[in-house]
């Protein structure tokens, strides 16, 4: 085998992990986009339970205080692992 033959391997071999790492990079972007859909729509029910809470604050149980404040947490959690995936893709 010469030289040429080695570099067409090598080439070859580049190019599939390439495509593969082209593909997982994809992949991912998709798979973030997704959580950041699900976390649009959480984001909405979050608002929605403030204004709810804002104009009944004086009816307002401490449950609904309680998820609220859950939804928030889980949206912080959430935006923060979107963050730490971007910054490793």
């Amino acid at each position: 085998m010469g030289w040429k033959d080695d570099l067409h391997k090598l080439s070859d071999t580049l190019k599939q992990q390439r495509d593969e790492i082209r593909l997982q990079l994809h992949l991912a972007r998709q798979d973030v986009h997704d959580e950041w859909e699900d976390l649009e729509d959480y984001w909405n029910q979050f608002r929605r339970k403030l204004d709810d809470l804002r104009r009944d604050a004086s009816d307002a149980s401490d449950d609904a205080y309680r998820t609220a404040q859950e939804i928030g947490e889980d949206l912080k959690e959430g935006y923060q692992r979107i963050r730490s995936r971007m910054k490793n893709h």
